[in-house]
């Protein structure tokens, strides 16, 4: 028999996790934080709710293509996300934290010898200040942000990525994420997902394709029954 320890490569199987609004509950303050840049530059009645729903989860440059200027440059867009990311990180710095559950789940998927990796739309700046909070540093054996692919969410090239880094078939991936691009992202993939209420409400989620759970937070969930709900065959014991 194959214990857990032991498994080749083919046998790998991995959990990809979206950074914000799934590591961190802090999608509604990256909202505000748009809707307040977005008031500088002239645009008004913009609510955090519509940036949610319609771009949560995507690159600097797409968001402000959707919502303020289709024709941004690339460095100008680079410049106000900088903006908005530290607007960001001062509204949100005493208050960051693990979401409810987490810590516990990683733990027993790193037990299971499960590849661990992150696949954000964030930028370097913000990943290295989320995965540096207690509870997250040093937790991942694969980082990958939107600075690093050609196309961000809902194109499938960040998860795909961190695939590649943790040498691990994309069908034997699960992708964790609360925003519909992402959600997107990962089925086109070949990935399924379990996706998280922190950005959209449950209804919203459950019918997305792939989407094999709908859950607040990682409180009730253990690796075993996602490997069992997704027919991911786990190793058997020695």
């Amino acid at each position: 028999m194959t214990g857990i320890n032991s498994v080749q490569h083919n046998d790998t199987f991995a959990f990809i996790f979206d950074m914000d609004g799934v590591l961190v509950d802090n999608m509604h303050m990256h909202a505000r934080s748009w809707v307040e840049l977005f008031q500088d530059y002239g645009l008004e009645g913009l609510d955090p709710d519509r940036y949610l729903r319609e771009t949560a989860g995507m690159k600097g440059l797409d968001v402000l293509r959707h919502f303020l200027d289709k024709d941004i440059t690339p460095e100008k867009a680079e410049q106000l996300t900088e903006l908005k990311d530290f607007l960001y990180r001062f509204m949100y710095r005493d208050e960051i934290r693990p979401i409810e559950g987490l810590e516990v789940f990683l733990d027993k998927a790193e037990s299971m010898k499960i590849k661990l990796g992150v696949g954000t739309g964030a930028g370097a700046r913000n990943i290295e200040y989320t995965l540096g909070i207690p509870g997250l540093k040093n937790r991942f054996n694969a980082v990958v942000g939107s600075h690093q692919v050609r196309y961000g969410k809902p194109h499938p090239d960040i998860f795909l990525r961190v695939a590649e880094l943790l040498e691990t078939e994309p069908s034997r991936c699960i992708v964790f994420e609360d925003a519909l691009p992402g959600l997107e992202a990962a089925y086109a993939a070949g990935m399924k997902s379990i996706a998280l209420t922190t950005t959209n409400p449950a209804e919203i989620m459950r019918d997305r394709p792939g989407v094999m759970a709908v859950i607040d937070d990682f409180t009730a969930l253990s690796p075993e029954k996602i490997l069992e709900k997704s027919c991911i065959a786990q190793p058997s014991a020695s």
